[in-house]
């Protein structure tokens, strides 16, 4: 097929059933960590491992999101959208079906480094989808859309997955992570259609894809809004990383219970990217940006607050814990939208750098955290602090340096 627009547009709304679609296609990463989560001490005791290693797949998925969109986001310019996302998903659904299969923690560890890198695809083509069909304004609009459907997963997939664990034991959920991919794969190859304009293409052809990034990297906005995103999804990373051990093992969250409570600050953010799409109707992305960061700043620092102070108890840390995580509902979104505003026939280098540093970020950032995690709150307070104020930073001094006009 031939690119079916050659410019984004602002006016149009976003098909239903293109939403649904590309909402289930970027889920993949979000899905395949959120549902097995309950069952990791469980498969860690199945193949003679500790826990503290079993939530090693967790860090080597974040890892493998990483590394994988650099590709994605090239071969994506160079060839179309539909070409490298089908052949992600068959990756997706070959690694699944070692995951299930696997019989020792090197084995399962291998599987989800393999998982990350077919669902990445995902992730840099959704995105890159956007900016082909959507000018800024809307990109943000469709992106919060996107976040609908995409939360879904954190809500539903810890309890689907405590329930498939006690059901069928935990390889089961992985053969569910098998059928997703395929009914997501085969709905992708029915209908979503090529939407890289020809001027994409030309570009891509005509420089290497190293030259593509660091030309990319050399624009001080871009770097403005990847790090602002970045460091406000590290947050969200360690969270869930550290939420299993913190809720069960510190507060004394029943494991049945646990995805209720990791359902409802996923509903949060899922609600803040709704709060989005209205605010986004009276004023510009950029403005948004700046009012969601303060707030989440302001949540970061009453976390710590409460965490290193014990007040509260877990009743003092959860209300901070559930404003800061809420605002990656909007950061996402409008840092997404404004980064691949700033070279559009880049878009799919620029949306694999953005997915790039967002996992990078979050693998490093996670893995730190669960170093010095004792069991409480604070580690995870420390890097929420640290992580807000440097996204507002970047954003406030890279992406909107004071006299620059926000982007409509």
């Amino acid at each position: 097929m031939t690119a079916n627009d050659s410019s984004p547009q602002n006016s149009a709304r976003a098909p239903w059933r293109l939403v649904l679609l590309l909402g289930a296609v970027i889920a993949f990463p979000a899905i395949s960590t959120d549902l097995y989560l309950p069952a990791l001490p469980t498969l860690a005791g199945d193949l003679g491992a500790s826990v503290e290693t079993a939530q090693q797949t967790v860090s080597a998925f974040f890892a493998g999101m990483a590394v994988g969109q650099l590709f994605y986001g090239s071969a994506s310019d160079r060839l179309g959208r539909r070409g490298p996302l089908l052949a992600g998903i068959a990756l997706y659904i070959v690694a699944s079906v070692a995951c299930a299969l696997a019989t020792s923690m090197p084995m399962l560890l291998a599987g989800r480094v393999l998982q990350a890198l077919g669902a990445c695809s995902g992730v840099v083509i959704t995105r890159a989808v956007v900016r082909d069909r959507f000018g800024h304004h809307q990109a943000a609009q469709v992106l919060s859309q996107l976040m609908l459907v995409m939360g879904l997963a954190p809500i539903l997939a810890p309890m689907c997955g405590g329930l498939l664990l006690q059901a069928a034991g935990w390889r089961s959920i992985f053969w569910v992570l098998v059928a997703f991919g395929v009914i997501v794969g085969g709905a992708v190859a029915l209908t979503l259609p090529e939407s890289r304009s020809a001027e994409t293409a030309a570009q891509a052809r005509a420089e290497s894809p190293v030259r593509a990034y660091l030309a990319l990297l050399r624009q001080k906005r871009l770097l403005g809004y990847l790090l602002g995103g970045c460091l406000n999804s590290a947050c969200l990373f360690t969270y869930i990383t550290v939420s299993p051990g913190l809720l069960i093992g510190h507060y004394g969250v029943p494991a049945s219970q646990f995805g209720w409570y990791f359902g409802a600050n996923a509903a949060g953010l899922v609600g803040a990217s709704q709060l989005n799409r209205y605010l986004l109707r009276r004023y510009s992305p950029d403005q948004v940006l700046m009012v969601i960061g303060v707030i989440a700043l302001v949540a970061a620092f009453v976390l710590a607050l409460t965490s290193y102070t014990g007040l509260g108890g877990m009743w003092g840390v959860l209300p901070p814990l559930f404003f800061a995580l809420a605002s990656y509902g909007v950061m996402s979104g409008n840092t997404g939208a404004g980064a691949l505003s700033v070279d559009p026939h880049r878009a799919g280098s620029v949306s694999a750098l953005m997915g790039a540093s967002s996992f990078a970020a979050g693998a490093i950032v996670s893995a730190i955290a669960a170093q010095f995690h004792d069991g409480g709150p604070r580690s995870m307070a420390t890097v929420f602090v640290i992580c807000m104020t440097g996204s507002m930073l970047a954003i406030r001094l890279l992406a909107l340096p004071r006299g620059a006009k926000a982007a409509a």
